[in-house]
């Protein structure tokens, strides 16, 4: 068997620099959670607590629509998991037929796997397109903050899309997919 063709250096820093901004836009969706969240919970039993303690009304004291935010951020960090998982080789993977053929077939039986991976994922992203785009046709507005949810429902497919990409990137250049933990659970 040949060896498979080494990635061109601009693809793997493409590569490297998408697995970047996946993970700084998840750090920012779940740093945005926890914030939102403290606030809030800091607003209704701390504050509100000493405002009336201090003889003031001052009504709700959390941050209105925080608990619904912080689901549209856990939307956009969750589905950018799906992408670092695929580039960090986090997921799991069931070890069903693992060894029902030769070892000398693994590098060409691991690049069909990750291309027929890659469009399964692909199908995948369509039907969660399928959902965005039927979101957006009927209006659907997020309860409490009256934002339209499908902005915030694109990262479903774009999750999808991502790790679809990243399957055909390490079928095509099989040096880009990283090794698997040592062990996986």
């Amino acid at each position: 068997m040949t060896s498979a063709p080494a990635a061109p250096p601009a693809v793997a820093r493409l590569a490297r620099g998408w697995h970047r901004a996946e993970c700084w836009i998840a750090i920012v969706a779940f740093s945005l959670i926890a914030v939102l969240l403290m606030l809030d919970v800091l607003g209704r039993e701390v504050l509100g607590p000493l405002l009336h303690g201090l003889g003031f009304q001052p009504g709700s004291t959390g941050i209105q629509g925080a608990q619904r935010a912080a689901v549209y951020a856990l939307v956009v960090g969750s589905f950018c998991g799906v992408g670092i998982a695929t580039a960090t080789s986090a997921h799991l993977v069931p070890r069903v037929a693992f060894s029902w053929l030769p070892d000398r077939w693994d590098p060409v039986v691991s690049r069909v796997a990750d291309a027929f991976t890659g469009c399964f994922l692909l199908g995948v992203a369509w039907y969660g397109l399928q959902f965005v785009l039927a979101s957006k046709e009927i209006g659907m507005r997020a309860p409490v903050v009256g934002w339209e949810v499908w902005p915030f429902q694109l990262a479903i497919p774009a999750g999808f899309v991502s790790a679809s990409l990243r399957y055909f990137l390490f079928a095509t250049w099989p040096g880009l997919k990283p090794p698997p933990p040592e062990f996986q659970e």
